[in-house]
């Protein structure tokens, strides 16, 4: 089923020739991230991070079996480490040729951390997970400020940017694992940051209701594009690739997603409701500069077609996946752009859209 099948009518995946894979954690998972990186042994590689609210948390790589129809226990783990608190996010490297060849995945929570991922050398694809560095930019103090979220720049894999909860966005150089930048952002906390296309402009969200736009040639300026009605907090930030004019973000206990225009700020461009729960994330088509999923706590993925925007309102998703429990999270594919992944509950599944 893919997304042409369904321009004119709105679609539902729940059908009978659905192209569903499911992954049963040991514990609730949050995040999750795609591999870019091609594997000979494997169709789909995912990193997945554990929900457990104590010290001891955990990363998973799971991967699919290559070929088969059969849709049952075709995901695997790889391996499995040790992860101090949840992971509030994780992302793999974007660039596979850089840094040596090394297979880097990245993961924050009380610091930035760099793992190398290599193969075991058997015949199964299972994976050896090491420890390449902690990024940490406050020497002088025990304490540290949590990181909120980070995004890896696909332009340039070198820069990596972390949120934290102590108002600042820091810009990460990974090679020699030394900051390039600290910057106090937003005037509270600040819960994601997101990079353009390009290696230059990022955007951040935060608990002040802003969302605030960057340039790393001109760092004394941002530009404020959007606020709040009320200044509720904004939690999440996407940015369209395909067309970076767009952006995508939601407030705390939102049921609706919010599409804004660079080239318009202040006001939204178009509002996606839909939802009868909060929603939890969103993610624009990697190949598509026109659709976008959101997911949320009714327990339903939504996919959009914004082509019309802003002549017409949206309306009505092109395409529903209902899962068996409240969504937490969301991600699609970039080098694979037919499958989008959830994660809910215990589960991490795939699914072909």
């Amino acid at each position: 089923m893919t997304m042409a099948d369904h321009q004119q009518d709105t679609g539902c995946i729940n059908s009978p020739r659905k192209e569903i894979y499911t992954y049963k954690a040991p514990w609730t998972i949050y995040s999750l991230s795609w591999s870019h990186r091609h594997d000979p042994s494997s169709q789909f590689r995912l990193a997945i991070g554990s929900y457990v609210e104590s010290y001891s948390n955990a990363v998973q790589i799971v991967k699919k079996l290559p070929g088969g129809e059969n849709y049952e226990n075709q995901l695997y783990q790889a391996c499995e480490f040790d992860h101090p608190y949840p992971c509030t996010k994780i992302l793999w490297s974007p660039d596979s040729n850089n840094f040596g060849g090394k297979d880097l995945l990245a993961t924050t929570g009380d610091y930035l951390r760099i793992w190398n991922i290599n193969s075991d050398g058997d015949d199964k694809g299972n994976l050896i997970p090491k420890k390449e560095a902690l990024l940490n930019n406050n020497k002088t103090s025990e304490y540290c400020a949590p990181l909120t979220s980070f995004d890896w720049n696909e332009s340039d894999p070198n820069l990596v940017g972390t949120s934290s909860i102590d108002t600042t966005c820091t810009i990460w150089d990974v090679s020699t694992q030394t900051a390039r930048t600290q910057l106090i952002a937003h005037d509270r906390e600040v819960f994601d940051l997101a990079f353009a296309r390009g290696k230059d402009v990022f955007a951040s969200v935060g608990a002040d209701g802003s969302v605030r736009m960057f340039d790393l040639r001109s760092l004394e300026h941002s530009t404020i594009i959007y606020e709040s009605p009320s200044l509720d907090p904004l939690l999440r930030l996407e940015w369209n690739k395909q067309d970076p004019n767009y952006l995508a973000s939601f407030m705390v206990d939102s049921r609706r997603t919010i599409i804004l225009d660079i080239r318009i700020p202040s006001l939204p461009v178009a509002e996606l409701g839909g939802h009868l729960g909060c929603v939890n994330a969103t993610a624009w088509a990697p190949h598509s500069s026109c659709h976008i999923c959101t997911a949320g706590d009714d327990s339903q993925a939504l996919i959009w077609d914004l082509s019309q925007m802003p002549k017409r309102p949206v309306d009505d998703p092109i395409l529903a996946y209902n899962a068996d429990a409240e969504i937490n999270n969301l991600q699609w594919s970039t080098s694979q752009p037919d499958w989008v992944s959830i994660a809910y509950s215990d589960k991490l599944q795939i699914l072909r859209v």
